[in-house]
């Protein structure tokens, strides 16, 4: 996963510098308005983009370990790509849509299937938790673009990101099963409702 490139800069006027002196960011599905300034209180120049959404946002499903694209545990979606947000700068989102775990649907096939790996008998996509938000949005965003992945396209669209637990053979099976829709299991939906399995699934802790 590479960082985005590029600014859409939609959203507002910019100063001589050619810096905008606004940003505007749609974050899963709602439009958010910053100042843009070289120091202070606004945007600066070299935020990056899981600093706005994680500290301005307080949208903290979003995980930081790394911090210099290596683990891709900040995963998020960027106009429809999977994009490692500790290495993008928030000027570069302005004016596109930025999608993190908080704005996936609770039944979204890849959140069951992460969830129905927790069951016993079924392997395990979840130790820690603190990886699974990166791998839930880095396993959306492929299956978006490829909804019927084979096994190796699922370990290379995966590629990007770490497991520090080891969890590999639990997360492929995981994707594999939400492509063929084949997370409903009611087993699913207890870990759905079980507040320990929800924090885990969706990074809710910070």
């Amino acid at each position: 996963m590479a960082k985005a490139r590029g600014a859409a800069g939609k959203a507002g006027g910019r100063r001589a510098s050619g810096q905008p002196e606004r940003i505007k960011i749609r974050v899963n599905g709602v439009w958010h308005e910053f100042a843009a300034c070289a120091e202070g209180a606004g945007v600066e120049a070299s935020e990056t983009l899981s600093h706005l959404l994680r500290e301005r946002l307080g949208l903290t499903g979003l995980k930081l370990s790394c911090d210099e694209g290596a683990c891709g545990a900040c995963t998020v979606i960027l106009d429809g790509k999977a994009v490692l947000s500790c290495m993008t700068l928030a000027v570069e989102a302005d004016g596109r849509s930025v999608l993190t775990i908080e704005g996936l649907p609770k039944d979204d096939p890849v959140i069951r299937a992460f969830a129905q790996q927790c069951e016993p008998g079924y392997g395990t996509a979840l130790q820690c938790g603190y990886c699974t938000p990166g791998f839930v949005m880095a396993s959306r965003a492929l299956l978006d673009e490829n909804p019927a992945p084979t096994p190796d396209e699922i370990k290379d669209g995966l590629s990007g990101n770490i497991c520090r637990c080891g969890c590999y053979a639990g997360i492929a099976r995981a994707v594999w099963h939400a492509s063929r829709q084949d997370a409903s299991s009611p087993k699913a939906d207890g870990v759905l409702r079980s507040p320990e399995g929800a924090s885990r699934k969706t990074g809710g802790a910070r």
